[in-house]
């Protein structure tokens, strides 16, 4: 599935996919393929882009459009 807020997000902070890639330990053609959504993206890389960009999951997958994560302490 094509997750638009992922794309955006790393499109509004100047990342490429290929830096993207470097960070998820991928090449840069398996992010391309995350991103177009020609393969699913696993938990714990979305959980690392959440932490990365300082987000929540939901919000990568467009569930919702605050981008706030709710902190658990």
């Amino acid at each position: 599935m094509n997750y638009k807020n992922i794309r955006s997000i790393r499109e509004d902070n100047d990342i490429t996919q290929k830096q993207m890639a470097g960070l998820l330990n991928v090449s840069q053609n398996t992010y391309s393929q995350y991103e177009t959504g020609k393969i699913e993206w696993p938990v714990s890389t979305l959980v690392k882009i959440a932490d990365y960009f300082d987000v929540s999951v939901d919000y990568l997958l467009d569930r919702t459009k605050n981008k706030n994560r709710i902190n658990s302490n």
